[in-house]
């Protein structure tokens, strides 16, 4: 089975403006290294031809895991969230009691997640712990750092 790429159309786009520069941009240009390595001479003992061909090998992995990921992918339109319960998409206000602090994330897929910008992988301890809860509930998150508990202020798309 394959695994659901859940992006918002904005994470979508800048997969898709990834894939074109490797594409476009990067794939042509370490293939001219390559070219222009093998020109060197000997390939056994030529560090800029396993250098170039390393960066190639890199490039076309990065394009494959792209390709696979827009393949599966499962957008998260403001429309289709269900606010009832936390959900991958919605947006969650939190009230954290250790640190009494307030702070708001956006529940993404693994592709998108940024912590420090606010965006928590479904996939991730706080993600996982979150999903399916609902306003007003605390949720207990084990981390590397610890125990939290979370309260559960708010849902929207």
């Amino acid at each position: 089975m394959t695994q659901k790429t859940f992006l918002t159309p904005e994470g979508k786009k800048l997969l898709e403006e990834r894939l074109d520069e490797l594409k476009t941009i990067l794939r042509p240009a370490a293939a001219k290294k390559v070219g222009f390595a093998r020109e060197y001479g000997d390939l056994s003992e030529n560090a800029e031809y396993d250098s170039a061909k390393e960066e190639q090998s890199a490039i076309e992995t990065e394009i494959l895991e792209i390709e696979a990921k827009l393949l599966s992918v499962v957008i998260l339109s403001r429309s289709s969230i269900d606010t009832s319960k936390v959900s991958v998409g919605c947006f969650v206000k939190l009230y954290d009691e250790e640190f009494d602090e307030t702070f708001e994330y956006q529940i993404v897929g693994s592709t998108e997640s940024n912590p420090a910008k606010g965006f928590v992988s479904n996939e991730s301890p706080v993600g996982k712990s979150l999903l399916g809860s609902k306003k007003g509930d605390l949720v207990t998150v084990q981390t590397p750092a610890g125990v939290s508990k979370l309260k559960v202020l708010g849902i929207r798309a």
